[in-house]
């Protein structure tokens, strides 16, 4: 799975699953004890395996399972639910008791690898989820909302800085037409200044929906960026 979307070559070419905290690995007689990837989601043992089969593809002898495991457990994607704690939003978002993740996901796959991880980190402790969502128009915003429906979060939806965004009505639309509560909001501030407006536990916020959104989210500071 990659994103949400099974390989379809994986089956074939090696096999991989997750046990107990870690990866396991089998390409031919070749099998491999990893750890559990650095990213988080249950899809990323599916994609650090892909992108261990394509490494061991390469015959490059100096790549040894060593090297391999370091790289998984070590590997960093910005914008790849990212958690911000810096930043003016990373710091709004601690003063309200919230923790906030960014992700660039856009499309019905990501949707369903996104949904399944705020539904597993959820399970945990109950908190409530919210969504500051921003897409591009060309983008089918209704199929990447829809795996959020059983999760029920409180979505915001909000423009951004490209002339292809999304309004923020047609986005809340869209959010609708697939049962999910929607309110357009003028900029992702605003947005999680909303987010934190609520009473209970303070919950859980995923700022997602385009790439180009998680850029100017993350060019707000550079105390974002990952190192």
């Amino acid at each position: 799975m990659v994103d949400g979307q099974p390989a379809d070559h994986a089956p074939r070419d090696f096999e991989a699953f997750e046990e107990h905290g870690h990866l396991r690995f089998q390409a031919g007689d070749r099998l491999l004890d990893l750890p559990a990837p650095s990213l988080i989601g249950e899809h990323q043992f599916a994609n650090a395996a892909l992108a261990a089969a394509a490494i061991l593809a390469l015959g490059d002898p100096r790549v040894d399972e060593a090297a391999l495991a370091a790289g998984v457990a070590s590997a960093v994607w910005p914008g790849r639910f990212q958690r911000l704690t810096a930043g003016p939003l990373g710091r709004l978002a601690a003063v309200g008791g919230a923790d906030l993740w960014l992700d660039g996901g856009h499309n019905p796959h990501a949707g369903r690898a996104l949904a399944q991880t705020c539904a597993g980190l959820a399970a945990g402790d109950g908190r409530p989820w919210s969504l500051i969502v921003g897409m591009l128009e060309r983008k089918d915003a209704a199929g990447f909302l829809r795996p959020f429906a059983d999760l029920a979060p409180r979505i915001f939806t909000t423009a951004f800085d490209a002339e292809s965004a999304m309004p923020a009505d047609a986005l809340a639309g869209a959010a609708r037409s697939v049962g999910l509560a929607a309110e357009p909001v003028d900029g992702v501030q605003a947005a999680l200044t909303r987010a934190l407006d609520r009473g209970g536990p303070a919950p859980r916020v995923l700022i997602c929906g385009s790439l180009h959104f998680v850029g100017d989210v993350l060019a707000r500071s550079q105390e974002t960026w990952p190192t």
